[in-house]
């Protein structure tokens, strides 16, 4: 098989580095005289043909990117082409299956091979066009750090820093008012952003989903610093965390989506008020910590992640992806990951060092 013509896609949510893996996965190409292009918005373009799915990408359309947040590719959350949404003739949404309009579209471009940077959702739905024959290398992103069998995901580092920062500022207005102060953050159903930021802000209570919290635990903390003359308590929940014996917080759930998580945040602040007669307050960090520039950590990442799956295309070594172990990039099948989810270790000593150093996890 010779490489001539490979595609590069991203799915699911935008993640800071995204920009920096098509690069160096277009220069990459470049330099062995390939010819490299991207999916605009993600699969939905080429199921809704409203636009020409490819764009080309050359020196120029990735000139000065490496920085920049976001992807010039475009994203879509609703791009599962095994689950494509549209509204019947009655004007209802339904679902229905449009990988084998995909399949036939990367023939008629005559594509090669197909580089997927995406989380879970991209990985699985990466899985079964594999199945279908496409050749695919994939790349991890996600802010959420929930992939299983990769030490690290391009993204989670600056999502983690940006959260880590607005946590910082946020507990010197709770000490100036001596409030409860509430942060929710992302993460979905792993508590990685949380616990991560949480820790490095020094927060005094981390709710993550994997430890169901109990009001009695947080309270006793509270009551804790006030008698030793901290009148104000910093808490940081992620979004998939729930109350002992109580429902997830879920804000809704959009056809071909997955759920939206989020209100656990106000729901902390609220019930905690009621228990402590202390003034409290929330903020949800939502959208803040997808964007803005990568860290130095997630564009050396992205650059290596990008580099390293050309280099997998061009060994024809495909349906594997590019995952961090230590300090090196290994490459493992697609299939091992697909539909699976890395929670936090309950005997990890991150956990292990919150406990030590007294922060209240809500068990």
């Amino acid at each position: 098989m010779s490489i001539k013509r490979v595609a590069i896609n991203t799915g699911g949510g935008d993640a800071p580095g995204l920009n920096a893996v098509i690069r160096a996965a277009t220069l990459a190409g470049i330099r062995r005289d390939w010819e490299m292009f991207g999916i605009r918005n993600g699969y939905r373009s080429i199921t809704e043909e409203k636009e020409a799915p490819l764009m080309t990408l050359d020196r120029t359309a990735v000139q000065g990117i490496t920085m920049r947040g976001g992807t010039i590719l475009g994203t879509a959350n609703r791009g599962n082409p095994f689950e494509m949404p549209f509204k019947n003739d009655k004007g209802e949404w339904e679902l229905r299956d449009e990988s084998d309009h995909l399949v036939e579209e990367f023939k008629k471009q005559k594509l090669d091979a197909l580089i997927a940077i995406g989380g879970d959702g991209s990985m699985h739905i990466a899985s079964k066009l594999i199945e279908k024959g496409i050749p695919i290398v994939g790349v991890p992103k996600t802010i959420d750090n929930d992939l299983p069998e990769t030490d690290i995901t391009l993204g989670f580092d600056t999502a983690m820093s940006t959260a880590a920062d607005s946590i910082d500022k946020i507990t010197t207005t709770a000490e100036a008012h001596e409030r409860i102060m509430v942060v929710e953050v992302m993460g979905r159903y792993a508590g990685w952003i949380a616990l991560h930021s949480g820790l490095s802000s020094t927060a005094d209570v981390i709710l993550i989903p994997e430890i169901p919290f109990e009001f009695d635990s947080i309270v006793k903390k509270i009551e804790e610093r006030r008698q030793r003359g901290r009148y104000f308590t910093m808490i940081v929940v992620a979004e998939g965390a729930v109350e002992k014996n109580g429902k997830r917080h879920v804000l809704g759930k959009a056809v071909g989506q997955a759920e939206q998580l989020g209100g656990v945040g106000e729901f902390v602040a609220k019930k905690l008020s009621e228990l402590t007669g202390q003034e409290s307050r929330h903020t949800v960090l939502g959208h803040l910590q997808r964007g803005g520039s990568p860290s130095s950590t997630d564009r050396l990442l992205s650059i290596r992640l990008g580099a390293e799956a050309i280099r997998a295309v061009n060994e024809e070594d495909f349906n594997k992806l590019i995952v961090t172990h230590g300090p090196e990039l290994k490459r493992i099948p697609i299939s091992d990951i697909a539909g699976k989810t890395k929670t936090v270790p309950l005997d990890g000593d991150i956990i292990q060092t919150a406990r030590d150093i007294g922060i209240c996890l809500g068990d």
